[in-house]
């Protein structure tokens, strides 16, 4: 199995140069020790998914694209992909869970897509099929090397501007997102320290970690988790990389997500889904599972539904 380089992440970071935005490390004085957060919230849709949806799209060939692409996702996946087809101007047809938030099932539609819902445990299976009967390209959430290399952009971007950097923090769901960003982090900063943050009702790769293989853990009990981005498993592929780039798996409670969503709107400045909230909680609530320094937070997202942050800030 080929695993990304250093060297697909910076071609990577030439191709989405213009589109996704280079968000900065803001240090949250607020808070004891050296710590800062990468708000991926601020990109165009609302979360670090930009990155490797334009990414792959951009690789694809010219016949491949006036096709148009499919893709499945919880949500963010399915508005980066929506926004990047509209870039190129080609059709995109996104499937969606029927529990996805109306936020972000909104947002995917106001970029052009046709969206389809379906049931949660149906649409890897629901997208392949529309991907066979129309000729479409599947843009997966994460298993593919071009959707790593576009995320890994944001090690890159750390590595960048805070090349001290001692610990990352960086959440886990299907795992591509920390597999690019643990990439670019040990190879432009060897002497960090990469750690995946789960919740713990879908800490599916921290038990996979443990047990040095995957280890599954059923849909409906991953779905319990407030943190709707988290909810998928790794592949093979993702795997991989992360037991390759990670130094540890830390879990955090809902409680913990919640009062990080809170805080984190209070204090830093900074609206925050639950997905967003998972990385800087670790910091927040389990800095003593940590080795401490400069500790940099991926904010994955900010597209949280407005009712739900009225009820956590209340």
């Amino acid at each position: 199995m080929q695993l990304v380089t250093i060297t697909d992440i910076e071609t990577a970071a030439g191709r989405i140069k213009g589109t996704a935005v280079h968000t900065p490390l803001l240090r949250q004085l607020w808070v004891p020790g050296e710590f800062w957060v990468k708000p991926e919230s601020l990109q165009p849709i609302g979360a670090f998914k930009i990155r490797g949806a334009y990414n792959a799209i951009a690789a694809l060939t010219d016949a491949e694209r006036e096709r148009g692409v499919v893709a499945y996702s919880s949500g963010n996946h399915a508005q980066a992909v929506a926004y990047a087809a509209r870039e190129f101007g080609i059709p995109a047809v996104i499937v969606v869970p029927d529990v996805t938030p109306r936020l972000k099932v909104e947002a995917t539609l106001r970029w052009g897509a046709e969206v389809r819902e379906v049931p949660i445990a149906e649409r890897e299976s629901a997208a392949l099929g529309l991907a066979e009967e129309r000729g479409l390209t599947l843009i997966p959430p994460f298993d593919h090397p071009d959707i790593i290399a576009g995320q890994g952009t944001v090690g890159l971007e750390i590595a960048q501007d805070l090349p001290d950097v001692e610990t990352v923090l960086v959440p886990i769901s299907g795992g591509g997102f920390a597999s690019g960003v643990g990439t670019a982090i040990k190879t432009k900063c060897p002497n960090a320290k990469v750690y995946g943050v789960e919740p713990e009702l879908a800490a599916d790769t921290a038990a996979s970690l443990a047990a040095g293989k995957r280890v599954d853990w059923p849909i409906a009990d991953r779905a319990r988790t407030i943190a709707d981005g988290l909810r998928a498993q790794p592949s093979e592929l993702t795997f991989a990389h992360l037991q390759r780039v990670l130094d540890g798996v830390l879990t955090v409670t809902e409680d913990e997500i919640r009062d990080t969503v809170r805080v984190l709107a209070q204090q830093g400045r900074l609206v925050t889904e639950p997905s967003g909230a998972t990385a800087p909680a670790a910091y927040l609530h389990h800095a003593d599972e940590l080795p401490g320094g400069r500790t940099v937070a991926i904010v994955s997202g900010g597209n949280i539904d407005p009712a739900m942050l009225a009820e956590l800030l209340a």
